[in-house]
């Protein structure tokens, strides 16, 4: 095992964890960017080597359904769709089921982080119009686009990891993640609906927020897109990065909507994460370093052959380093015929289990301080423990009745 590549995978794994190296101004993007070059720059890999580590496939569905998701930011679709949600006279509960089917029916067909990034100061408005308190809302935007995006193998980063390296079926896993992500967003319901019962009121001044006006065309060209985005995973043989780059692409062909204001909505910070990660990940295989950790694993008695174990290792990994992260580490031991939908049900439902399982709970807790509203690791775990558990328990269920 080469010293140089362990120290850079336990500096980089570490700084996943912390979110940052003390003394440094650096996040989780930063650090594994800083750790693929060290790997080049060691010359552990050429340039070459690093560059073709990358896995091109899954960097370009990324970017293809980021772009898609900020046809609709700036279409002002989900402003327009939250403000909606608000009108009427709907009860409490009402209200929350209404928000709790939005996040998780987006999230499962958009990025989910782009959902919870629109959705969140606007919700935040409408519940002080109705003098609602907005945590509980917040709560069930960030729990439920978790547990929505788990449905498909484009609702969210890990997914689309896994389903472009396993080669998953798009249909396929549809069967396997939709029911216990609808079921899961029942789940979320209930919990934060018990957890709030009889109290809602409360909330302060209406925020000012400013967002996109709604467009009604390019909301419906977003919408013909998508729907022939999903079409064609479903049913045509295409490389899904090639029909979702293709898709961007003609959201770019616009006369009114600049292809700068809509790149500039793109997640850079997690495409550099990707590449980073992979570049770190392809020198620790070829060290051998890896291997010894899939035995180490095994010696332990968590062999990762073994459903069960990849079940619990998955879920408690996702939040120690986070779910891309832990994905990425685990996929070259997960070979057998479940570990698609285990990797991907486990590390987006374990999302739910503190702020710092999952980009989608960080967001919505930083928008709503930016508004005010504290969001503390207490206030998300007396719901998020209890949602992840119970996800979870139902996720395995699942897995045992279709296997």
């Amino acid at each position: 095992m080469d010293p140089v590549i362990v120290a850079v995978f336990v500096l980089v794994y570490a700084g996943m964890v912390l979110g940052e190296l003390p003394g440094l101004a650096l996040d989780r993007t930063g650090i594994a960017l800083l750790g693929a070059i060290a790997i080049v720059a060691t010359d552990r890999l050429s340039l070459a080597a690093a560059w073709a580590a990358i896995d091109v496939p899954t960097i370009a569905l990324l970017l293809g359904l980021m772009v898609i998701s900020a046809q609709f930011r700036l279409g002002g679709f989900y402003t327009a769709l939250t403000r909606r949600l608000g009108e009427g006279d709907h009860t409490p509960e009402r209200l929350l089921a209404l928000v709790v089917l939005a996040a998780g029916g987006l999230s499962a067909v958009l990025a989910n982080d782009i959902v919870c990034l629109a959705m969140a100061p606007v919700l935040v408005e409408i519940c002080a119009r109705r003098r609602l308190d907005p945590v509980p809302y917040l709560l069930a935007l960030a729990c439920a686009s978790n547990v929505g995006s788990a449905a498909t193998l484009i609702g969210n980063p890990q997914n689309m990891l896994i389903g472009q390296s396993l080669r998953l079926s798009f249909a396929g896993y549809l069967g396997q993640g939709g029911v216990p992500a609808l079921a899961g967003l029942v789940i979320v319901w209930a919990a934060i609906r018990w957890g709030y019962r009889g109290r809602w009121t409360g909330g302060g001044p209406v925020p000012d927020i400013q967002a996109p006006p709604f467009d009604r065309w390019q909301t419906l060209k977003g919408l013909v897109v998508v729907g022939a985005v999903m079409a064609a995973f479903l049913v045509a043989p295409w490389p899904r990065e090639v029909v979702a780059l293709t898709a961007a692409g003609v959201l770019l062909l616009s006369r009114r909507m600049a292809s700068r204001d809509v790149l500039g909505l793109v997640d850079w910070q997690l495409l550099v994460l990707f590449a980073g990660l992979f570049v770190v990940n392809a020198a620790l295989a070829e060290s051998g370093f890896l291997g010894f950790l899939l035995t180490m694993f095994r010696m332990a008695g968590l062999d990762l052959a073994n459903p069960a174990a990849l079940f619990g290792v998955t879920a408690v990994l996702s939040n120690l380093v986070s779910n891309v992260p832990a994905v990425m580490l685990l996929l070259p031991g997960a070979r057998h015929e479940l570990a698609g939908p285990i990797l991907a049900l486990a590390s987006t439902l374990a999302g739910n289990l503190l702020i710092v399982g999952s980009i989608a709970n960080i967001i919505v807790v930083d928008q709503a301080a930016r508004l005010g509203i504290t969001i503390d690791w207490r206030t998300h775990a007396r719901i998020g423990v209890p949602v992840t558990l119970l996800t979870l328990a139902l996720a395995a269920g699942w897995l045992v009745i279709v296997s």
